[in-house]
């Protein structure tokens, strides 16, 4: 069923640098709006799972995801995620292989995006966590 009320629209202006697994800025109309805590690779136990970067970020963004289905969303409802890296060239390194985890897990509906290197995160042996927003009509 879709509500006309809501909306949210994924814009990439032409006089940007073509977008690559992110949207340049998203509009949202109506909904509900939805905060997500960042989340690294920690299981339910409390433990990090993955020791390379990309098998952290698989986790991690799976915990955000489920975050979003607790609060009665899906991936395509994300309209802003940030990941905070310890080490920004491994994610550069990595990024075709972040974005296969991405596609796999959340579509291709990309959301605004930023990378963000950080000294160490509050689990210090994650390598990535991820925090976000999300509009849920």
């Amino acid at each position: 069923m879709t509500d006309p009320t809501w909306s949210l629209a994924r814009i990439n202006p032409p006089e940007l640098s073509p977008p690559t697994g992110f949207s340049h800025a998203v509009v949202v109309t109506g909904g509900r709006l939805v905060f997500l805590a960042g989340q690294t690779a920690l299981d339910g136990e409390g433990e990090l799972l993955g020791e390379t970067l990309p098998d952290q970020f698989a986790v991690a963004l799976a915990n955000l995801l489920a975050a979003l289905r607790g609060a009665g969303g899906a991936p395509e409802h994300l309209a802003r995620v940030t990941v905070h890296t310890t080490d920004v060239a491994a994610y550069r390194a990595h990024a075709p292989e972040l974005g296969l985890i991405w596609r796999r897990l959340a579509g291709r509906d990309y959301p605004a995006m930023a990378v963000i290197g950080a000294v160490r995160l509050w689990d210090e042996q994650a390598l990535v966590e991820l925090d976000g927003m999300a509009v849920i009509p």
